[in-house]
Formats: C-alpha cells, structure tokens, sequence
C-alpha cells in the first residue's frame, strides 16, 4: 500500500494491491481520496480510479459502498485503515448492497466463476503493470 497527498493536503492517492487468493490478484489499483474540513469527524470520500469489477464498486464512477465511508464511520479509522479495508473488502465482496449490479448478480446466483473470471480480465486490462 502507498498512500500521498496531492499539492493539496485535501487530496491524496493511494495504490493498494489486489489481494492474493482473488481474480484481483497482480492488480495494482489507485484510488483517490478526497479529505473533508471535519475530518476525521467525517469520513473521506474514496473511489477507485482503477477500473474494477466488484460488486460493492460502481464500475462507472469508482464509488465505493463500504460502511465505515457511510454511516460506520468513526474518527478512529486514519487513512491507511480504510485502504485496508478496502483491500479486505475486494477478497469478500457484499453482493447484497451491489454498485455493480451485473457483478452482484453473478454472486448472488452463485455464478463464482463467472465473477472471478469478469474480475480476473478487468484486473488484467486496467490495474496489471504494463509490460515494456
């Protein structure tokens, strides 16, 4: 995990690491993190810039349905902690609450292979280091 503020300290960026044991495995995806005034009485706003295929992630805009960035927030959490949680998030996907609704109902008709494998190739196309 890297995490940096932009110029501006309201912005930073984070590359994490697609954890291993899942169809993000050997992605590097970055996210972008936008910091409130209130923080960390309020939650950042977090999204992936790196397309991804999950179901708790709108492909479209990156947007991120997790809890601790909505209403299970506490001022506890730092930045780093939520990338972590993030990252737990892409190895256990909720596919109850999706963004993605296509990812969510591969999982929910317990069409596993067939998510893993949508997964696998958008990891592939968009987060996988370019080869030189």
């Amino acid at each position: 995990m890297f995490l940096v503020p932009d110029s501006n300290i309201f912005k930073w960026t984070a590359l994490i690491k697609g954890p291993s044991e899942t169809p993000y495995e050997g992605g590097i995806f970055q996210l972008v993190f936008t910091v409130p005034e209130h923080y960390p009485l309020q939650p950042p706003q977090v999204r992936f810039l790196t397309k991804i295929f999950h179901p708790n992630v709108h492909f479209k805009t990156g947007e991120i349905c997790l809890d601790i960035l909505k209403n299970a927030w506490s001022p506890a959490w730092t930045l780093q902690s939520v990338c972590r949680a993030i990252i737990a998030l892409m190895g256990h996907p909720e596919p109850d609450s999706p963004l993605n609704c296509d990812s969510g109902n591969l999982l929910r008709s317990g069409d596993i292979r067939g998510y893993q494998s949508m997964a696998r190739m958008y990891t592939r196309l968009a987060a996988m280091p370019k080869k030189q």
